[in-house]
């Protein structure tokens, strides 16, 4: 196995290449978290690992509370499967409030001031009443709490850190917050060896093959949490050693096989997992995309990127325009006749998920 190995290897496991059938919140939960503060980009990652289904259904999986969008794993949005939420919130939930711990201590935000705002978010949402963050601030002004700007933003992520807040169903545009308690009843726990036995399962057999070093970065763990986690993982994960790394993957990771052949070309969102969820990402750089940008920052990973049989060759964006997708792209390598009807075939796909017609520009 080589790294063009690896790629295609990983394009299977996370399911970019013949998806199987199933619902949204059956891939969240395969890939064991989604990364997704760009919302429209999430959802299409969701779609791009599904057999056919539409923007619509996504977002009606998500306002259903099927898909929960919450902080979890490190601190930043993600899709989770209420199934999975509570466990992975006791997990990893430590890190993201120690990593916070600066900024609460600028904003002035204290454990006392957490379960005091705490109770009023518990109050204000009781019974199903979905709010969004700005009525969520005036009801803590009222109880004589100041929640404004980014106190108010880090005081609903210690609410979703605490288990006591989600994502509740969209208003027209607007985000809502909802009870944990309401959109994931309460599920059969898990000891801190089973959670971390489960996660690194979770990410190994969708992500892999990946070093431990990458699943530390997804996961939000130290290096020795990560390495105690594949250890306890057993005999579900498999090693693989590749230029004298040691790369882990699913004892019963998925074939890039099917009766039609697989799409050569992706337009990944940005933020996708099969970027965002490596540290080392060696792995997706074609030695082809002369003048490409350095994968390595925070920057470039925010970029929706073209793929080329598991490696990025191009960046691409889109515009709505009236009643149309317009998809511009700016290929960093010379695409072949097939690659070119491929990319063609990736922008109808979007077309089709966004449920309206789709036109390529260069």
């Amino acid at each position: 196995m080589d790294l063009v190995d690896i790629a295609g290897a990983r394009l299977a496991n996370q399911r970019l290449v013949n998806p199987p059938s199933g619902r949204p919140e059956d891939v969240v939960s395969a890939l064991g978290a989604v990364q997704a503060q760009d919302y429209a980009g999430a959802k299409w990652a969701l779609g791009l690992r599904l057999g056919g289904d539409t923007d619509a259904d996504i977002e009606r999986a998500l306002d259903q509370g099927r898909i929960l969008r919450t902080h979890v794993l490190r601190p930043t949005w993600h899709f989770v499967a209420p199934p999975d939420i509570r466990w992975m919130l006791a997990l990893t939930a430590p890190r993201v409030r120690a990593a916070m711990a600066y900024y609460d201590r600028q904003l002035d935000i204290t454990e006392r001031l957490c379960r005091r705002s705490q109770a009023v978010l518990t109050k204000a949402l009781a019974g199903g009443n979905h709010l969004t963050r700005e009525e969520l601030g005036q009801a803590l002004a009222r109880a004589g709490i100041e929640a404004r700007g980014p106190r108010l933003g880090n005081l609903m992520l210690r609410a979703e850190l605490d288990a006591v807040v989600c994502s509740g169903p969209r208003r027209g545009k607007q985000f809502t917050y909802a009870l944990l308690d309401e959109r994931a009843p309460a599920a059969p726990s898990r000891d801190r060896d089973e959670a971390l036995a489960e996660l690194a399962s979770r990410y190994f057999t969708s992500h892999g093959p990946a070093l431990v070093q990458d699943f530390s970065w997804w996961s939000g763990l130290t290096v020795n949490d990560a390495q105690r986690a594949a250890a306890l993982a057993g005999a579900r994960l498999r090693a693989v050693t590749v230029a004298g790394r040691t790369f882990w993957r699913g004892a019963r990771a998925r074939r890039a096989t099917a009766t039609t052949p697989a799409p050569v070309i992706h337009l990944l969102p940005s933020f996708d997992e099969y970027l965002v969820a490596y540290k080392d990402r060696d792995v997706v750089s074609d030695p082809a995309a002369s003048g490409r940008r350095d994968l390595g920052g925070p920057t470039p990973i925010a970029n929706p990127f073209v793929l080329r049989a598991g490696r990025v060759v191009g960046t691409w964006r889109r515009s709505l325009e009236k009643k149309k997708v317009i998809v511009e792209v700016r290929p960093l390598v010379t695409l072949t006749a097939r690659e070119r009807r491929e990319l063609g075939a990736a922008v109808l796909r979007l077309g089709a998920f966004l449920q309206r017609p789709s036109e390529l520009r260069p």
